[in-house]
């Protein structure tokens, strides 16, 4: 899966092609997407590190907010907006209890994408994110 990624550029964000991210373990992504991340502050991106996602992940969390709405960009099918974590309570049915909160804001084309399985996507995407174990499996 090649996984397109958001980076903020002085010429503002550009987003840059992760290729075969399915097939990599988390410190290799972390590596190749700061190596891209340089390259796209420093200007020097090859036409294939910008070109051939499917799928992009853009982060405002640095930046600050609650949410926003992340538009596709043609040809990819989908989009994830992720916002800044913060400690909100939460009623676990018996009181209140401080719980880490990531907004996650999912747009997609239904030319494409069902929306039921993209509902699953995001409800299974959230049980991950909420055990980070199982991003590791």
């Amino acid at each position: 899966f090649n996984v397109g990624f958001a980076a903020d550029t002085p010429g503002g964000l550009v987003v840059t092609v992760l290729r075969n991210a399915d097939q990599k373990g988390i410190l290799e992504i972390a590596r190749e997407l700061a190596a891209l991340a340089a390259r796209a502050r420093e200007g020097k991106l090859a036409p294939a590190d910008i070109s051939g996602g499917t799928f992009s992940i853009s982060s405002l969390g640095g930046i600050g907010g609650t949410a926003f709405t992340p538009i596709v960009n043609a040809p990819e099918v989908a989009i994830l907006g992720v916002s800044r974590a913060a400690l909100r309570p939460v009623w676990d049915g018996k009181q209140f209890a401080p719980r880490l909160i990531l907004p996650l804001s999912f747009s997609y084309d239904h030319r494409v994408v069902d929306g039921a399985l993209a509902a699953r996507f995001t409800t299974f995407l959230a049980q991950v994110l909420g055990d980070m174990r199982r991003a590791t499996l």
